[in-house]
C-alpha cells in the first residue's frame, strides 16, 4: 500500500495537487488530523487492496503541533507492507498573497491585525521541520496547472504516463449534429458507403462484412495510418499540457458504418500503444 502525506503552505497548490493525485489513481483525504492517519492506515491495509494508494491533505488547518506528523510520519515509513513518502508545495510569498486577494478568502493563520505576509511568515516557521522530512518538495511559484500536473505525473504517475490519459473514442453521425465533448473530430465520409449496397444497409460497423467493405478501399487504409500517425504525434502533447481526458470523434453521415468502423480500429490502435482507451458509437442504433 502506498501513503503520499500532501502538506505544505496554504495557498501553494495542494488542494489543486491532490485532484491531479486522485486523476492517476490515488484515494483522497483532506484535513485529516496526524493521530487519525495511523487508524486510517490500518483501514486501507483491511481493504483489500482497494485503497492502495492514498494521498492524505495536511497542513495548519489540523490545529495541532506538527511534531505528531512527523511522528506518524516515522511510524509508517517503519510499517510493513506500507511505503509512505511526503510532498511539500511551497510558493513565493508575494504569489501566496495574490492568490489569496484573488480568491478573497482568508489565509487560516490570519487574525485580528495580523496582514497576509505576516501570516505567511509564521507559517513558513511553523511547516520548517515538516519540510525537513518531506521526500519532494516542489516549489510551485512559476508553475502553470499544466505544469503541476506534469511534475506530479513524473514522480508519482508509476513511470507510464500512458495511464494517466483517458481516451474516448466515439463514432457519431453528422446529421444528429457534433458531439458537444469532442476535441478532435474526423470525418470520414468521403470513404465507399456500405448503406447503399443493399445487403448491407442494415447492418453496422460492427459486422465484419460492413468493415471489411470499409477497410478493403485503398483510400481507408491511407487516411488510418495518417490518423495513426497524428494521434501518436499529439496525444503525448496534449499529456504534457496536462490533459487527463481526450474524446477522439470519428463522424459519418448517419454514425451507423463507417464511423464505426474507422472508430473500432483507432480505438484498437491505441490499446496497443498503452492507453486506456473507452470506445462508443452514439448513433449506430438509429435508423435513417
Amino acid at each position: 500500500m502506498e501513503i503520499l502525506i500532501i502538506s505544505g503552505l496554504s495557498g501553494s497548490g495542494k488542494s489543486r495537487a491532490a485532484t491531479f493525485l486522485e486523476d492517476i489513481g490515488y484515494y483522497i483525504v483532506d484535513n485529516l488530523p496526524a493521530e487519525m492517519m495511523l487508524k486510517f492506515a490500518n483501514f486501507c491495509t483491511a481493504s483489500g487492496g482497494r485503497y492502495d494508494r492514498v494521498a492524505l491533505v495536511y497542513d495548519v488547518r489540523a490545529g495541532e503541533p506538527f511534531q505528531r506528523l512527523i511522528d506518524v510520519l516515522d511510524k509508517l515509513r517503519r510499517r510493513d507492507g506500507v511505503r509512505c513518502h511526503m510532498l511539500f508545495l511551497e510558493t513565493d510569498t508575494r504569489v501566496i498573497i495574490s492568490r489569496y486577494k484573488e480568491t478573497r478568502r482568508s489565509h487560516p493563520l490570519c487574525a485580528e491585525g495580523i496582514s497576509i505576509e505576516e501570516a505567511v511568515r509564521r507559517e513558513r516557521e511553523l511547516l520548517a521541520p515538516v519540510r525537513e522530512h518531506a521526500d519532494f518538495v516542489l516549489d510551485t511559484t512559476a508553475f502553470s496547472t499544466s505544469k503541476l500536473r506534469s511534475e506530479l505525473l513524473t514522480l508519482f504517475g508509476g513511470g507510464d504516463t500512458r495511464q494517466a490519459l483517458n481516451v474516448s473514442v466515439m463514432s457519431f453521425g453528422f446529421k444528429n449534429g457534433l458531439p458537444l465533448e469532442a476535441d478532435l473530430v474526423f470525418d470520414v465520409r468521403f470513404l465507399p458507403n456500405p448503406y447503399y449496397v443493399p445487403e448491407l444497409k442494415r447492418l453496422t460497423g460492427l459486422d465484419v462484412a460492413v468493415r471489411d467493405y470499409v477497410m478493403n478501399a485503398p483510400e481507408s487504409h491511407e487516411m488510418l495510418q495518417k490518423l495513426e500517425e497524428l494521434l501518436a504525434f499529439s496525444i503525448p502533447l496534449y499529456q504534457r499540457e496536462g490533459k487527463s481526458q481526450l474524446v477522439v470523434a470519428v463522424g459519418c453521415t448517419g454514425g451507423r458504418h463507417r464511423s464505426v468502423a474507422i472508430a473500432c480500429q483507432l480505438a484498437a490502435y491505441l490499446r496497443s500503444l498503452g492507453y486506456r482507451v473507452e470506445l462508443s458509437h452514439r448513433d449506430k442504433d438509429n435508423r435513417r
